[in-house]
């Protein structure tokens, strides 16, 4: 346990980080949102509370994620699971099969040479 933590309080077990980031007008790289909001983050956020989820894991928003070209994305921690064009009906697939069956969804997930490289083949140059 955490030294100073609560030991009634359990642990979470997956972080759940949504991108919520905004660009201006006019940027070189795209924003996953246009104002900061989507149904994405709350349907994550529902789904997980209707599985009973809710003290195990732990859905917030994000800043920039630098995956702009893949938006809106969501990485899952600790699994280092990254998934792009992640839209609200995909919600539901995310937590029942990633987060309640430990599958990631494949058709969503980024590939390995797209996440922490500037060479990303779908980056603007």
């Amino acid at each position: 346990m955490v030294s100073g933590g609560n030991p009634s309080l359990a642990l979470f077990e997956h972080h759940v980080f949504v991108c919520q980031n905004v660009r201006p007008e006019g940027a070189p790289r795209p924003s996953c949102t246009h104002d900061g909001k989507s149904d994405l983050l709350p349907q994550l956020q529902q789904f997980v509370k209707a599985a009973g989820l809710s003290t195990v894991i732990r859905v917030n928003k994000a800043g920039c994620l630098d995956q702009c070209e893949h938006g809106p994305t969501v990485v899952v921690y600790p699994d280092a699971v990254w998934y792009g064009r992640v839209q609200p009906e995909d919600a539901a697939e995310i937590v029942n099969e990633h987060l309640l069956g430990g599958r990631p969804v494949e058709r969503l997930r980024l590939a390995d040479t797209c996440v922490n490289t500037k060479s990303c083949p779908h980056r603007a140059s």
